[in-house]
């Protein structure tokens, strides 16, 4: 690797070290050079005998992939090389074979001229912006660079039939009933893992956008967007099918859609997921992030378990999963974390959860959700406020009669309805979770809500 003058890191956007993961556009954030340059840098800060590395199906992450073993191996460090996977396919080997650390290269869920990459050390335990990232940033601009006589070495492992035989781990495949299943890979990793995982399930699929294509040509692999879960919503009723299953690009977030066509929020998702995690282990305690509804911590009440509510934010949840040593977590964006998983989230083992929930259950999915659901939802709402900490102080004065909290953003509760406001990490952003006991009144309050803060 020629490096030019990117070696002292003078030419790297600091920018593309964010809150939980690198991230940037390819190739002018973030090209070959600079994937050399993180991943000498990874190998200085950690010292690993050896970095777990799996990539999406991203056009740039082969070419970003090269130099990144490079960088490692340049470094000392050998590379276990996993190839094609989802982001918690890396976590998993990981955890599982013992290994010191591991690279994935996914922009996750963003548009296709992006690419990244999430980082964790020892048991998948993640790298964040306080505790890995920054640091690694630091070197990487002051030119710390780390070159050994002894070079590592490269060793390729296929981990897909263990990871398989992991994620059917969390249910009893024999009690998963025939459904018909419409599933949006949305041209992501899922559609590499998903033909193998049901060849053990009874269930019929209707594979929909399972050619892996970084280039994304039906949407972008974002499915908490409502206009990229669309034509799944359509697929579900035009196939009679009795619910439909979305994954983004890495696999790791999933949204479900019940048999009517409606999009069921992660917040919902995370109840369903903690009525069964909760029938596998009795008094478990269970994790839910701020913008949840009402409805999570009393299914988990009423189930017998404890609920703690969290931060947002994987880097927040994982070291208090292991705090309270929960059996899972989930949050209102579609990440679901298990124990049994290294603490670690995964879309895949979510799903298979409440297929098995829903089996049981032996009811239609709508119906499921709406025996334990009364609340109405704005879902999140995004607003662009320039003094972000000013605006949350006037409308704390505003509802001056409430409860507060300020967990992670600021929390207004009223007996019938309440709503929080989260800043954005990285843009002049307010985001709005808004939940009211009928519909007249979710309407209402959004309106006013949001008049204060875009006033």
């Amino acid at each position: 690797m020629h490096l030019k003058g990117k070696a002292s890191g003078g030419k790297v956007n600091p920018a593309i070290f964010k809150a939980y993961d690198i991230r940037g556009i390819y190739p002018g954030e973030l090209d070959e050079e600079v994937a050399y340059l993180i991943g000498n840098a990874f190998v200085k800060y950690l010292k690993p005998d050896e970095v777990v590395l799996g990539r999406d199906m991203r056009l740039s992450s082969e070419t970003l992939r090269n130099s990144l073993v490079q960088g490692i191996t340049e470094s000392g460090s050998d590379v276990i090389d996993i190839g094609l996977c989802s982001t918690d396919a890396l976590y998993f080997t990981v955890g599982k074979f013992g290994y010191d650390s591991g690279i994935m290269i996914t922009a996750s869920h963003n548009p296709k001229d992006y690419n990244g990459m999430k980082m964790c050390k020892k048991e998948a335990f993640p790298l964040s912006g306080k505790e890995g990232i920054e640091q690694i940033k630091e070197i990487i601009l002051k030119g710390g660079f780390l070159i050994t006589k002894k070079k590592g070495e490269i060793r390729k492992q296929d981990i897909q039939a263990d990871y398989i035989q992991h994620l059917l781990s969390f249910i009893q495949p024999q009690n998963v009933k025939s459904f018909k299943i419409a599933i949006d890979a949305g041209n992501g990793i899922a559609g590499k893992i998903l033909p193998e995982l049901f060849s053990y399930l009874p269930c019929q699929i209707i594979p929909m956008f399972f050619e892996l294509d970084g280039s994304f040509p039906n949407h972008p692999p974002s499915p908490i967007e409502p206009e990229n879960i669309a034509p799944l919503r359509q697929k579900v009723l035009e196939e009679k099918a009795d619910l439909g299953v979305a994954f983004d690009g890495d696999a790791d977030r999933m949204f479900l859609v019940d048999e009517k066509g409606s999009t069921l929020g992660g917040d919902i998702v995370t109840a369903l997921v903690a009525k069964n995690m909760l029938k596998k282990e009795k008094g478990a305690t269970i994790l839910y992030n701020v913008p949840c509804s009402r409805i999570v911590p009393r299914i988990i009440e009423q189930n017998g378990g404890k609920p703690i509510r969290t931060p947002v934010g994987h880097a927040l949840i994982k070291p208090l999963m292991k705090k309270y040593n929960a059996i899972f977590g989930g949050e209102h964006s579609g990440h679901f974390y298990f124990r049994k998983n290294f603490y670690a989230d995964s879309g895949l083992i979510a799903f298979l959860v409440c297929l098995e929930l829903l089996s049981e259950e032996d009811k239609p999915l709508s119906q499921l959700v709406s025996s334990i659901d009364p609340y109405f939802r704005t879902g999140e709402i995004n607003s662009r406020v320039e003094d972000i900490p000013e605006k949350l102080k006037n409308i704390e004065s505003y509802y001056k009669d409430a409860n507060f909290d300020h967990l992670d953003g600021l929390t207004v509760e009223y007996p019938d309805w309440w709503f929080n406001l989260r800043p954005s990490n990285t843009e002049p952003l307010i985001r709005l979770n808004l939940e009211a006991d009928t519909e007249e009144l979710m309407e209402q309050k959004k309106s006013e809500v949001l008049n204060l803060i875009r006033s």
